[in-house]
């Protein structure tokens, strides 16, 4: 990191940091690329996945052909993607994926596009299509006066007599009899089934005694509502015990992200704009602006970007645009944040140790330097990249580490897929500005450790990724507290924007690769564009800032009290 008085300079030794590098990429591509080798493998290529078209012609020919329902009436469909994240979990945790895949994935899929046809009365039909060979994997009817999403939310006896009552008395023998060519449908002769459901209790289940994975048994399950079929939905059951345990350690994420994470963030930020004001001398508030309306763009643009997902869940218009100002609330807040983490960050460096971590671009020599700290950034990416292959490996051995899906995440489920990686510019601008830039120095005037300030600061940014669907949930802080450290190393030795490189490159790769993964040789271009898109922006800056002869930027007190 260069003195504050001395001229603009980064000429970091990069032939040492080639072959980490190359390890950390050759790990990275064995242990979490390549379908072979990558973690929870399935030893096999990666699928062909149909197109959400072609879901869409198959759902339509099926709602129109087997349920008469007019399906080419009302709005076009929405297609989505959804994952049964509890029956993949379960598997993933006991190793039984490739089995699972081998014998049951074809006919009972985890993951299904989910075609929704709603009618201008308010009538819907969900019909779910596999991705791969585009097999009908269930269905169910939402009618305009349906109450029945609303009722499974409850719990217990109070659902239980809910259900009964949306169900109009049927009986048992009534379900039956509704429920009969639907099994004839799948290949099924009711007698030949175990009958899971007794007089008296809602919904219709049989169990399919002979398909059996672990401790998970395929269940045929109809819902009815109004006296009529509702739905069926043939998928594996998860075990009570799985489930019980995935639902403890979502409230044990939820508590670790809302106070580890959350209130220390809030502490930060409200001594973000404490020093921001205490170091105006050393530091200007003309800066971090740009930086900040960046970022505010980028998290609209994500939120935007999952309409569909609102709109899979049954969100009205009117929800949907309460959910646009609730973010662009959050944004705002979150943008205030990473603007007084850049002023009071670079204030406290300058006053308390006379560095210079965040150069200003009239500085001479900046082009250069911001080009040198982008070389950095890749070159360290790569190497996080290998130490977290390593780090996974360690934790599987050690923890039984397993990860599940997450649909509301998905770039299945954007508008726009191709935005998706910018989000990998907003957690590095603003992560390594908040708890890099700030955080290290305003904890070390309480701790007096460098190394302590880098160690809370890295914790207290790994307990904002336990909700992610990663078990045991200490999985996700363990690795993160790992990077978290590399991150401030790279910070402390080279400066902020480096570290910002750093972890923006890191990123792009892991989502750029999620582009490639979507398949087609636009997401493959697009995906391979936001790796390269760091080196641009680095290269634009440079050209843009030619080494210019003016007086090095000197810090003293008032240079910049305006």
């Amino acid at each position: 990191m260069n003195r504050a008085e001395e001229p603009l300079k980064l000429t970091p030794n990069l032939k040492k940091l080639i072959a980490p590098a190359i390890i950390g990429l050759i790990l990275f591509l064995i242990f979490q690329v390549l379908p072979s080798t990558s973690f929870e493998s399935t030893d096999t290529p990666y699928p062909q996945i149909i197109s959400k078209d072609e879901a869409a012609q198959a759902a339509s020919r099926f709602a129109r052909e087997r349920l008469g329902f007019p399906a080419s009436e009302g709005q076009p469909p929405l297609v989505t993607y959804q994952s049964n994240s509890e029956l993949y979990g379960y598997l993933a945790k006991e190793k039984k994926l490739k089995e699972y895949n081998k014998n049951y994935e074809a006919k009972y899929p985890y993951d299904v596009y989910r075609v929704r046809f709603t009618l201008p009365g308010g009538d819907a039909l969900n019909v779910d299509v596999h991705m791969q060979n585009a097999g009908i994997a269930g269905f169910s009817y939402d009618s305009a006066r349906s109450s029945y999403d609303r009722i499974e939310l409850n719990q217990g006896e109070v659902r239980k007599q809910m259900l009964l009552l949306v169900e109009e008395g049927m009986t048992l023998a009534e379900k039956q009899a509704l429920a009969e060519p639907w099994l004839k449908w799948a290949g099924y002769d009711a007698t030949q089934l175990q009958l899971s459901t007794r007089e008296g209790e809602p919904k219709l289940r049989y169990t399919v005694t002979e398909a059996a994975i672990g401790d998970s048994r395929l269940q045929l399950a109809f819902t009815f509502e109004h006296g009529t079929l509702r739905s069926f939905e043939p998928a594996f059951s998860v075990p009570a015990a799985h489930a019980a345990y995935v639902n403890k350690q979502t409230q044990d994420a939820t508590l670790l992200t809302l106070v580890g994470y959350g209130l220390f963030t809030l502490v930060l930020g409200i001594l973000a704009i404490v020093y921001s004001v205490k170091t105006r001398a050393y530091t200007s508030f003309k800066r971090g602006i740009l930086l900040s309306v960046l970022l505010f763009v980028i998290q609209m643009l994500n939120t935007y970007n999952l309409v569909p997902v609102f709109k899979a869940q049954g969100m009205s218009e009117t929800g949907i645009i309460g959910m646009m100002i609730f973010y662009a609330i959050y944004s705002l807040v979150f943008s205030a944040l990473l603007y007084f983490s850049l002023v009071g960050g670079s204030g406290l460096w300058r006053k308390e140790e006379g560095l210079n971590p965040w150069p200003r671009a009239k500085e001479p020599g900046y082009g250069r330097y911001v080009l040198e700290s982008m070389k950095v950034g890749y070159l360290w990416a790569l190497i996080l990249l290998g130490i977290q292959s390593l780090i996974f490996i360690a934790l599987g051995l050690t923890l039984n580490t397993w990860s599940t899906t997450d649909a509301s995440q998905s770039p299945y489920n954007m508008l726009y897929p191709w935005l998706f990686p910018l989000m990998a510019w907003l957690a590095g601008i603003s992560e390594e500005a908040v708890y890099r830039l700030f955080g290290i120095r305003m904890v070390k005037k309480i701790v007096r450790s460098t190394f302590v300030a880098s160690l809370i600061t890295s914790i207290i940014w790994a307990l904002g990724h336990t909700l992610y669907p990663i078990y045991p949930v200490v999985s996700r802080p363990i690795e993160l507290v790992i990077i978290g450290l590399l991150f401030s190393y790279i910070f402390l030795k080279y400066g902020y924007i480096a570290a910002m490189f750093s972890h923006v490159v890191f990123n792009s790769i892991l989502m750029g690769i999620s582009l490639v993964m979507l398949q087609g040789t636009p997401n493959v271009l697009i995906g391979l564009f936001y790796m390269v898109l760091p080196a641009i922006v680095a290269y634009v800056i440079y050209r843009l800032n030619p080494t210019k002869k003016e007086k090095p930027y000197v810090t003293t007190p008032h240079h910049e009290g305006h």
